[in-house]
């Protein structure tokens, strides 16, 4: 059986574990590599290398960096470089119509979550955002649509209570390399069928914009914990401070922990109902509550923050307990715009 001939597109860090296990298939030949274009990067905004270039390179692979994937010429790329299929993860551009018919086989994604739930361009940030405990990844033939295409394969897992977007994403990207590498094998040999997604169940996880990571206390404490894990570590969770922004980083308070007043001490009680409950449901959501070691947020419904960590703009990240002393925290101060 001859080599299946491919074309790779792909750009971040999450491309790169398929692209490297599918160079080191022997039945797979990857042709060329399509990736965005070269962009500054950092504090000092030096031209850097996409993730999916540094390994193309180092694989000696032809590499197309265009600007625009629609442009005629790279319509003529592609023809000319005759491939059985086209693998796309995560490449960041929309790929015209016209072009899904070149490769015979097709334009094969993965695709972070279990479609059709969280189609879009963020699906395991709002995936850890909306509370699930499980997601997976998705192989799927592309179509005109968002994520709409029929699916392959799928492979479920689980998200772990801690887990932030970030280290999802690693587990994620693994278990998708050989993922897509059977399913290019089974289509190879034509032993896969697809079936089309449920277009009434399916959900959006659109990009992430600034304004998503700013905290609104009146939410849960759990709710907010999510969505300090889902937007790590772009936009990550913020609020305001004395008229300043602030990033913070922190947990939930367990029903066992009990607060005891508002700005006052914390205390453990045994036995009993928690006490927490209706003063924390008069406290104005955002809070602070302070001690000598610890300091913790009112959020809705009753719920407690305990922060760990805290940014001010323009300052180093800290200890939530070096923040509250440099700070000299006032009695009944909240987090928030007034």
């Amino acid at each position: 059986m001859s080599r299946l001939r491919m074309v790779f597109c792909g750009t971040p860090q999450f491309a790169v574990p398929s692209l490297q296990h599918l160079l080191q298939q022997p039945d797979f030949e990857v042709v060329g590599v399509f990736t965005q274009p070269d962009r500054p990067k950092g504090r000092g905004q030096k031209i850097a290398f996409s993730p999916v270039k540094e390994v193309a390179l180092a694989a000696k692979l032809p590499v197309h960096q265009p600007a625009i994937v629609r442009a005629p010429e790279i319509e003529e790329q592609l023809r000319a470089l005759a491939p059985d299929v086209i693998v796309i993860i995560a490449y960041g551009q929309i790929i015209p119509a016209r072009l899904l018919t070149i490769p015979k086989i097709g334009w094969i994604n993965l695709h972070a979550s279990l479609l059709p739930k969280y189609r879009g361009a963020a699906p395991i940030n709002w995936a850890i955002v909306l509370g699930e405990t499980r997601t997976g990844s998705t192989t799927m033939r592309i179509d005109a649509g968002m994520d709409t295409g029929e699916i392959l394969v799928q492979e479920e897992l689980a998200i772990g209570q801690e887990e932030t977007a970030p280290e999802l994403a690693v587990r994620l990207a693994q278990a998708g390399a050989p993922l897509m590498a059977n399913t290019l094998r089974a289509l190879a040999e034509d032993t896969l069928r697809g079936r089309p997604q449920d277009d009434a169940v399916a959900s959006l996880a659109p990009i992430l914009q600034r304004e998503d990571g700013r905290i609104d206390w009146a939410r849960p404490a759990h709710e907010i914990y999510n969505r300090m894990r889902g937007f790590a570590p772009w936009p990550g969770a913020y609020t305001d401070f004395r008229g300043q922004i602030c990033h913070l980083w922190g947990k939930p308070v367990s029903k066992e922990d009990e607060v005891q007043s508002v700005g006052g001490a914390f205390s453990r009680k045994s036995g009993g109902e928690p006490p927490h409950s209706k003063v924390m449901e008069q406290a104005t959501p955002g809070t602070l509550l302070t001690t000598s070691e610890r300091l913790r947020v009112v959020c809705g419904q009753g719920s407690v923050l305990e922060l760990t960590s805290v940014k001010l703009e323009g300052r180093k990240q800290v200890s939530a307990a070096e923040f509250a002393r440099g700070a000299r925290l006032q009695a009944g101060e909240r987090l928030g715009k007034a």
